[in-house]
């Protein structure tokens, strides 16, 4: 039986993947050193998993945490733009030599393939929408550089020493578990979490700026597609809904799957946001087969649901 490693598997994103993979029946370990991962998003199925207690910025453990391994999802990450604006050696550390430090252990370890989580904020602000895979990057902050670099090295350790690897830009990600507590929290939980407390949500800018949501059920699907393709060459791919939608108009759904009229509190815009972004995913249809499995509304429904019994 193939074996997986996830790392940051405690976090967001990494826990659900880990949910999927233990549900499918298979051999799940996990690394992560629980800076911003929660030991309770892997409690539901701890007992079904080997849990690495660990930081990608130490060669030793990741070369323990790839020992006897297949395929490895590579979700560890400082995973926050205003964070990197305010840290950005520790942003770098993390994103870009934990990186390094993965696909080195990878390699020496004859693992399979390493499926990466890379960011939609690579493309920066470039006018043409849908933003495509083959645009030039153009990144706008330190996080946005780290993920574009990681890209780059997963492209090399291809070329250069024959692991499969394939890197999917993740397109504003949404869901359960996701963190509405922290001062970087993504813009879902933290508009829900205020609208449910009648406080104003904080929006920078005019909020007429625009995102491609992901329910978070989208990226798990595209990284089990990603393990199944026959082979992977170094693509980078976006994952998305291929559909945008405004910060008002966010708030405006919010308000109105909850019965509330909560007014947003503008403020600027922050360094390094985006302005519009919305993704084609006919690369990721051709190269994966993938296609999203939860429409933005459907997945907006189950995230306040879900923080409706959770907060």
């Amino acid at each position: 039986m193939a074996k997986y490693l996830v790392t940051g598997g405690a976090g967001f994103i990494g826990s659900h993947i880990v949910e999927r993979l233990v549900a499918d029946g298979l051999y799940v370990r996990v690394l992560d050193d629980f800076s911003s991962g929660k030991r309770q998003n892997l409690a539901p199925f701890a007992a079904k998993i080997e849990i690495l207690e660990g930081d990608l910025r130490r060669p030793e453990d990741c070369a323990r945490a790839c020992a006897g391994i297949d395929f490895v999802f590579h979700e560890g990450a400082v995973p926050s733009v205003p964070k990197s604006v305010a840290d950005p050696v520790t942003s770098h550390q993390a994103n870009v030599d934990g990186t390094f430090n993965l696909l080195m252990a990878a390699r020496d370890a004859r693992c399979r393939r390493v499926i990466y989580a890379a960011s939609s904020s690579a493309y920066g602000d470039q006018p043409e929408l849908p933003k495509r895979e083959s645009a030039c990057p153009a990144p706008l902050s330190p996080y946005a550089v780290n993920k574009l670099v990681g890209e780059h090295y997963l492209r090399a350790f291809y070329l250069c020493y024959g692991l499969e690897t394939i890197s999917l830009r993740y397109f504003n990600v949404f869901g359960p578990r996701q963190d509405p507590k922290s001062q970087y929290a993504a813009a879902i939980p933290a508009f829900v979490s205020a609208i449910l407390k009648d406080e104003p949500p904080t929006i920078y800018g005019d909020g007429e700026q625009t995102r491609d949501f992901t329910y978070v059920d989208n990226v798990v699907h595209a990284n089990i597609l990603a393990a199944g393709a026959s082979r992977t060459e170094g693509q980078v791919v976006n994952i998305a809904c291929g559909e945008r939608v405004t910060v008002n108009e966010i708030i405006r759904m919010i308000n109105d799957a909850l019965g509330k009229d909560v007014a947003p509190n503008h403020v600027p815009a922050r360094p390094g946001d985006v302005k519009h972004s919305l993704a084609a995913i006919d690369l990721a249809r051709q190269v994966l087969g993938y296609e999203p499995v939860v429409s933005f509304q459907e997945g907006l429904r189950r995230a306040i649901e879900w923080y409706r019994h959770n907060l």
